[in-house]
């Protein structure tokens, strides 16, 4: 899960040399629903996927549909380690009950492909600076964790003309665009907060401002466990879903997950609850290394004050020397 990848991204970043996105173990973005800033690395294939049973009701229009979904992401990145391509597919099957008349619906209910970018990394070139004579110094409150990682999501949403899941209206839009800013942030040990804020949709009658929000507990080497919560506004649906799960890293490149998530009202109630798997292969990864700037410019680079100051002794030296 996410916190399992950030803390060691973290400490491998804290040393003088780093390796980049790719971390020891996987970086997974199940069982919540939110994106992390971070990029899986180059040449990593990543295949995120679950199942779920599902129970929607609405207490006005009276209906109800009872059946389960799958959920098959798949993540790769390419070019730079910053970078990575993310299709996202999810499929229903459900018996859908209106006026004691129940039909059979099944297929791709949303499709999405687009490209997500690691825009800004606080710690990518930051280096703590440890005291060895005090451990209170070194177990100050750090305000640094407040500034986050970010980055940016740009896809569109694919629908099938065939999809049973929408409106007749919304079927006519074939693509539709997806923008999404993406921060990451690191508090005290193990807390993971991850933001997600998003227009769906853009430019049709069905376009949606969302937001997701996660708060990840790293347990101990092998658990991790998640609370989060979804937001949703539009002109003709507005909900809240609260989430809550937790995974089990099995080895470095497989986790297995948990979750149940319920909305706050009854038009429509939701109730979802789910299993799923992430396996990532990364036999292809070259490490990539980043050297902390501090002690590059201790060598390297010097103020042009310092500089000025090692001409003027180097003068009055030669001055010294020249004299009678």
């Amino acid at each position: 899960m996410k916190i399992k990848f950030l803390i060691l991204f973290l400490s491998t970043l804290l040393i003088e040399n780093a390796h980049a996105q790719h971390t020891d173990v996987i970086n997974s973005n199940r069982p919540g629903e939110s994106m992390s800033a971070f990029a899986v690395g180059k040449s990593v294939i990543q295949l995120e996927s679950g199942m779920s049973l599902l129970n929607e009701r609405h207490k006005y229009l009276d209906y109800k549909a009872n059946g389960y979904s799958l959920d098959f992401n798949v993540r790769y990145g390419f070019l730079k380690e910053q970078i990575e391509a993310i299709l996202e597919v999810n499929y229903q099957n459900d018996n859908y009950t209106s006026n004691n008349i129940t039909t059979k619906r099944t297929g791709v209910k949303s499709s999405t492909l687009g490209l997500k970018y690691l825009v800004y990394d606080p710690f990518k070139y930051y280096e703590e600076k440890i005291n060895v004579y005090s451990w209170k110094a070194n177990h100050k409150f750090n305000w640094r964790q407040f500034i986050p990682a970010v980055g940016v999501y740009g896809g569109m949403n694919l629908n099938f003309s065939s999809n049973p899941f929408i409106s007749n209206e919304e079927s006519l839009n074939n693509i539709s665009p997806k923008a999404m800013l993406i921060t990451q942030n690191i508090f005290g040990v193990g807390y993971v907060f991850v933001t997600n804020i998003y227009l769906d949709k853009i430019g049709t009658n069905f376009q949606s401002l969302e937001y997701i929000i996660t708060l990840t507990k790293g347990i101990n080497d092998k658990w991790s466990a998640f609370v989060e919560n979804k937001g949703i506004k539009s002109d003709l649906y507005a909900d809240a879903i609260f989430r809550g799960g937790a995974a089990y890293l099995i080895n470095s490149n497989i986790q297995i997950d948990a979750s149940f998530s319920k909305n706050y009202k009854g038009t429509p109630s939701l109730t979802y609850g789910g299993i799923g798997i992430s396996w990532r292969s990364d036999t292809k990864y070259k490490d990539v290394m980043i050297r902390a700037k501090k002690k590059d410019e201790k060598k390297k680079d010097k103020s042009k004050k310092g500089k000025e100051k090692e001409k003027v002794k180097k003068r009055l030296d030669e001055v010294e020397v020249t004299k009678p």
